[in-house]
């Protein structure tokens, strides 16, 4: 029997007065009108939308094919794949949560063509969004706790369920998810808490918006950041520290990768009142903290613990929804880009793509498009041993461009190398780019084959935001290495705060081929002394 995180009967009573002042004045309830729209209508719409978006992809689909191959996993006809856990297990086989509440073992998930065999392992799950094996159990995240499962005789079913925590609350509302866990190096697993939709019936409860951390031996929990709002995909990097992808909305105005440290506020108010909690590791923001209408870039000045995002998804360009991350570990098994990140997108039913470097103790970096046109939105992913990057898939609803509801897909690297911007990283004058192949120096290297813009976001109560403060980017040189293998654009202005988007419509690779993704998305928190 594991702990429940206790807490004061004082401390309940005055975070609870407190947070229907906060809530009533900075998180108004949004207008619904009087006669509900047809439903029938909104969703004919909707798919005809999403139609038309798949047709805009399926010439850069198709040439993305020629890279990495997309293999689709069979499914029985009354299974419902709606995936929200995957991980490759100690054994080899691939495991799956499913949102239904069901834990599938997948074996024969590497044959080509795909002819899986699907094991129930568990049923009966509260929503399970993340899986992790660990000293012999299978950690998962459900609606109100955290759990671990174990087969004990081997026969691949579960048979022993024990709840590890469930120290944050529930109220019912359908949009409280947990994600995660994952295991950090001093033993700890980290979770994050989406905030509720706002509506009635359900009322106001402690730790919605929060990252958490669990000690898996005793339940002891602790609740060591606030401010997130929808946070769909948390993971442990290579060198240990705690990222997470959070999707545009109201006190989001753009999707973003942001690196999560205990104490950090990361901008949504919701979950504010908690950290007046004696349990809270948060320091409350400043009275009058966060102001709505304030630029993103400005909020470090006025509360010292907000935590600026390492990279912005600008919205459509860069998907809608993001995910699921996990850093390329294979060692060159899934191509040129080993050490980057790759992040789903649930609307875009796609994979991106992340070049990270800290700056001024920073961490920030681009993003890039990678691979479009999977079955369905992308939920959760998780590298095999052979370098292979499964996708689980999910559209819940809430509408992909993906033409599916469901599915377990598998990205392989064709050994053909795309020719692609490498890394895009910040210097004192502009970037220096590098790429996959050598360039051809005389289109590289002649400054109109760029285009660059700069702009920013607001932190607002509205349901996402656009590009503020727009400025177009002079290129004022384009130096090509003696190896051909980089560039270093100088440009005018470099804007520290803002995203610097990048068109490389004109560059060509000593071959004469155009980029496979000919743009680039750095967001410039600091820029290099």
């Amino acid at each position: 029997m594991f702990p429940r995180c206790q807490r004061t009967k004082a401390g309940q009573v005055g975070a609870t007065a407190l947070r229907a002042v906060l809530l009533a004045a900075l998180l108004p309830l949004p207008a619904f009108s009087q006669e509900p729209p047809d439903e029938e209508d909104r969703r004919d719409q909707e798919k005809a939308l999403l139609a038309s978006q798949r047709e805009a992809l399926g010439s850069q689909t198709a040439a993305e094919e020629q890279y990495y191959r997309v293999l689709t996993m069979p499914l029985p006809e009354d299974m419902s794949m709606e995936v929200g856990g995957l991980l490759q297990l100690s054994d080899g086989r691939i495991m799956a949560a499913t949102r239904r509440g069901e834990i599938f073992i997948v074996e024969n998930a590497f044959s080509d063509p795909p002819a899986p065999v699907f094991r129930q392992y568990a049923f009966g799950l509260g929503q399970p969004l993340g899986l992790l094996e660990l000293d012999g159990w299978i950690y998962t995240s459900q609606r109100g706790e955290l759990t671990r499962i174990r087969d004990t005789d081997g026969d691949d079913r579960a048979d022993v369920f024990e709840t590890v925590s469930d120290a944050w609350e529930t109220s019912g509302d359908y949009h409280e998810y947990v994600f995660g866990p994952r295991l950090t190096p001093d033993g700890r697993l980290w979770m994050t808490l989406n905030i509720p939709f706002g509506a009635e019936p359900y009322g106001p409860v402690d730790w919605r918006g929060w990252a958490v951390r669990v000690d898996p031996a005793t339940g002891a929990t602790e609740f060591v950041a606030a401010g997130l709002r929808s946070p769909a995909g948390v993971e442990v990097s290579p060198w240990g520290e705690v990222f997470y992808t959070d999707n545009q909305g109201e006190w989001n105005n753009a999707s973003k990768l942001s690196l999560i440290e205990v104490g950090d506020f990361h901008g949504h108010p919701h979950g504010m009142a908690s950290t007046l909690l004696p349990e809270s590791m948060v320091e409350p923001p400043p009275d009058g903290q966060p102001e709505g209408g304030t630029f993103m870039k400005d909020l470090p000045d006025l509360i010292p613990n907000f935590r600026m995002p390492s990279v912005w998804f600008p919205y459509v360009k860069m998907g809608q929804s993001p995910s699921g991350l996990k850093w390329d570990t294979t060692g060159g098994r899934f191509g040129p880009f080993a050490g980057q990140i790759f992040v789903g997108d649930q609307h875009h039913a796609m994979v991106m793509r992340v070049f990270l470097e800290k700056v001024g103790g920073h961490w920030q970096g681009a993003a890039f498009n990678f691979r479009r046109g999977l079955d369905s939105g992308v939920i959760r992913l998780a590298f095999a041993d052979d370098g292979s990057l499964f996708a689980g898939l999910s559209e819940r609803g809430w509408g992909s461009i993906g033409p599916k509801s469901h599915g377990l897909q598998r990205l392989v690297w064709t050994g053909d190398t795309p020719f692609e911007v490498h890394e895009m990283r910040a210097r004192t004058d502009g970037f220096e780019l590098t790429f996959t192949k050598a360039v051809d120096p005389e289109t590289a290297g002649d400054p109109a084959s760029y285009r660059m813009e700069s702009y920013t976001y607001r932190l607002s109560e509205n349901y996402g935001g656009p590009e503020e403060d727009k400025l177009e980017v002079a290129i004022r040189s384009a130096d090509v290495a003696e190896d051909d293998m980089s560039v270093h654009l100088t440009v005018e202005p470099l804007r520290a705060g803002y995203v610097h988007e990048l068109h490389l419509d004109g560059v060509r690779s000593g071959d004469g081929e155009r980029l496979l993704h000919p743009e680039a998305y750095y967001t410039l928190v600091n820029i290099p002394e």
